[in-house]
C-alpha cells in the first residue's frame, strides 16, 4: 500500500470509528438518566418501553435495507443523509415535551443509526483487505463496546451533575457535538460512492419479508407481555414470515436474480457460527449490565453517579484488553475468542458468588472488581469473533453481510433484555431485607453465564470446521470444496493469516492482494 492510500485509509477508518461511536454511546447514555426522564414528562411504564427498546427495534429494522441500498448504490450518500437525520432527530428527542414526541423521535433516529452502521460495515470491506481489514473490523467493533460502556458512566455523571430535569436532556444531546464532527469528516473523506453489488434491481420483496420478520420477533419482547394466546400468535407470524422469505430467496436465486441475502453467507458455516457466537455473547453483556444496574440502585440504594463509578472498569478493562487482542490473535488465532469467553463466564460467575457472599458495604467494590474482568472478556471476544465472521462476506454482499451480523446482534438484545432482567424481578420480588435482589442478580447472572457458555460451546465448533476445510484445501480435495460456499477458497487464505490454525505460521503467510475495484 502506497503511503498515500495509507493515510487515505487510515481517515476513512477515523470516519467510520466516530460513527460507531456516535451511535452507540447515544443508545447507551440514557439508559441510566431514565428515572429521571420517567418523572420529568409523566412517560408510564410502556412509554419506557417503547423510548428505550424502540430505538434498537428501529436500528436493527434498518440495517439490512441500508447494508442492500449501499451494495447497490454507494455507501457515501447514505452514511451523510443518516447521519443528517440522526443528528436532528437527537435534538428533537432532547427537546421534546412529552411521551409521544420522545417516542417519535426515538424510532426516527433508531433507524438513522442503523443506516449509518451498515455503511460503516461496508466502507471498511470495500477500502482494506487482508491483515488490514481484519483490524479495520476490530478497531470499529472495539469503538463501540468501549462507547457503550462509557454511556452509563456519562449518564450518571450528567444527571449528577447537571440535575434530574437537565441531566436526562443532556444525556441525549451529548451525541450532537459527534455527529457534527462526524458529519464534517465523512463529507471529506469518505471515498466517493460506487456500486459493489453485481445486479442493480433491489430485492423489495426480500426486505419487505425480512423487516417485516424482524418486527414481528422484537415487538413482543418490547411491550407489555400478553396472553400465552397472544405469544403463541406472534410466534406463528414469525415462523409464516421465516418460512415466506425462505423461499422467496431461493426462488430469486434460481431464476438467476440476486438475492438480498447473498448465497454464500446462508452456506457458510463459519458466517452462522459465528453470527450466533456474536449473538449471545451480545446479548448476554447488555442484559448483565441492565440487570447491575438495575441492582445497584433498586437493590443497594446506590446513586446514579455511584453506579455509573461500579460500571466504569468495565469500560477500562474492555478498552485495555481491545488494545492488546491482536498481539494474542498472533499468538494463538482463534482460540482468542475462545479465552474471551471462558473468561467472561468466569466473571459472570464471580459476579453470582459476590453478591451471594459479600458483605453489603464491600458489595460495590467487589461488583466492579467482577465488571474488570468483564469488559477484559469482551475486548478479547468482540472483535477478534466480528472479524472472523466478515471474512466470510464477499465484496459484493459486504454491506448486508454485516447488517444481518447487526441486525442479529439486535434481535439478541431484544430477547435478552426482556427475559434476563424478568428472571432478575421475579426472584427480587419478596419482602424487603431478606435478600431477594442479592439471590435476583445472582440467578441472572448464571442465566449470562449460560448464553456466554453456549457461544463457548459455538465458537469451538466453528474452529473445527474451519480447521477441517482448510486442510482439505491445503489437501487438493477441491471437489469438496466446490460444495461450500461461494467465497470459501478466497476466504481461507485470509483466514488463516489472521487467525491461523498454527500460530507460528504467521510469520510466513502474507495476505493475498484484494479484487480489483
Amino acid at each position: 500500500m502506497l503511503p498515500g492510500e495509507d493515510l487515505a485509509a487510515r481517515r476513512v477508518l477515523l470516519v467510520c470509528m466516530a460513527a460507531g461511536a456516535t451511535t452507540l454511546l447515544d443508545q447507551a447514555v440514557l439508559n441510566i438518566a431514565v428515572p429521571s426522564m420517567r418523572q420529568s414528562i409523566g412517560a408510564t411504564g410502556a412509554d419506557v418501553q417503547w423510548i428505550v427498546a424502540g430505538y434498537s427495534l428501529a436500528f436493527g429494522l434498518a440495517l439490512v435495507p441500508g447494508g442492500s441500498l449501499g451494495d447497490l448504490h454507494g455507501r457515501k450518500r447514505l452514511f451523510l443523509a443518516g447521519m443528517t437525520v440522526f443528528l436532528l432527530a437527537g435534538v428533537t428527542a432532547a427537546t421534546g415535551g412529552g411521551p409521544g414526541t420522545l417516542i417519535a423521535a426515538r424510532l426516527v433516529q433508531g433507524a438513522a443509526a442503523g443506516i449509518v452502521n451498515s455503511q460503516v460495515i461496508g466502507t471498511i470491506q470495500d477500502v482494506s483487505q487482508g491483515v488490514a481489514r481484519g483490524r479495520a473490523l476490530g478497531l470499529y467493533a472495539v469503538t463501540g463496546g468501549v462507547a457503550t460502556a462509557l454511556g452509563p458512566p456519562l449518564g450518571g455523571a450528567l444527571v449528577a451533575g447537571l440535575g434530574p430535569e437537565a441531566g436526562w436532556r443532556g444525556s441525549l444531546l451529548l451525541s450532537a457535538p459527534c455527529a457534527v464532527l462526524t458529519l464534517a469528516l465523512a463529507a471529506r473523506w469518505l471515498p466517493p460512492p460506487r456500486r459493489t453489488a453485481r445486479d442493480s434491481r433491489l430485492d423489495v420483496l426480500g426486505l419487505a419479508l425480512l423487516c417485516g420478520c424482524t418486527l414481528t420477533l422484537m415487538v413482543p419482547f418490547i411491550r407489555t407481555p400478553g396472553s400465552g394466546g397472544e405469544a403463541l400468535l406472534w410466534g406463528t407470524a414469525v415462523g409464516a414470515a421465516a418460512a415466506v422469505f425462505v423461499v422467496d430467496q431461493r426462488l430469486r436465486v434460481r431464476r438467476g436474480r440476486q438475492p438480498l441475502v447473498h448465497p454464500a453467507l446462508t452456506s457458510s458455516k463459519p458466517y452462522m457460527l459465528g453470527t450466533a457466537v456474536a449473538m449471545a455473547q451480545f446479548g448476554s453483556s447488555l442484559a448483565a449490565f441492565l440487570v447491575l444496574t438495575v441492582f445497584l440502585q433498586d437493590g443497594l440504594g446506590l446513586s446514579a453517579l455511584l453506579t455509573a463509578a461500579v460500571t466504569l472498569p468495565g469500560a477500562v478493562g474492555m478498552g485495555a484488553s481491545s488494545a492488546l487482542a491482536w498481539r494474542l490473535v498472533r499468538r494463538i488465532g482463534a482460540r482468542t475468542v475462545t479465552v474471551g469467553l471462558s473468561l467472561g463466564i468466569g466473571a459472570a460467575l464471580a459476579g453470582a458468588a459476590v453478591a451471594l457472599s459479600v458483605p453489603t458495604a464491600a458489595l460495590p467494590v467487589a461488583l466492579a472488581a467482577t465488571q474488570l474482568v468483564s469488559g477484559v472478556a469482551g475486548g478479547l471476544t468482540v472483535s477478534p469473533n466480528q472479524t472472523q465472521v466478515l471474512q466470510h462476506a464477499p465484496a459484493e454482499a459486504a454491506g448486508v453481510g454485516g447488517a444481518i451480523l447487526q441486525m442479529a446482534q439486535r434481535i439478541a438484545a431484544a430477547v435478552c433484555l426482556s427475559a434476563v432482567p424478568a428472571v432478575y424481578l421475579h426472584a427480587a420480588s419478596g419482602p424487603p431485607g431478606a435478600g431477594h435482589h442479592r439471590t435476583g442478580y445472582a440467578l441472572a447472572s448464571c442465566v449470562c453465564a449460560g448464553l456466554l457458555a453456549v457461544a463457548l460451546l459455538l465458537s469451538l465448533l466453528r474452529r473445527t470446521g474451519t480447521r477441517s476445510r482448510l486442510s482439505v484445501h491445503r489437501a487438493g480435495s477441491l471437489p469438496a470444496l466446490q460444495e461450500d460456499d461461494l467465497t470459501t477458497r478466497a476466504a481461507e487464505p485470509r483466514i488463516s493469516t489472521l487467525f491461523p490454525s498454527n500460530p507460528k505460521e504467521n510469520s510466513c503467510v502474507r495476505p493475498e492482494p484484494g479484487p480489483p475495484s
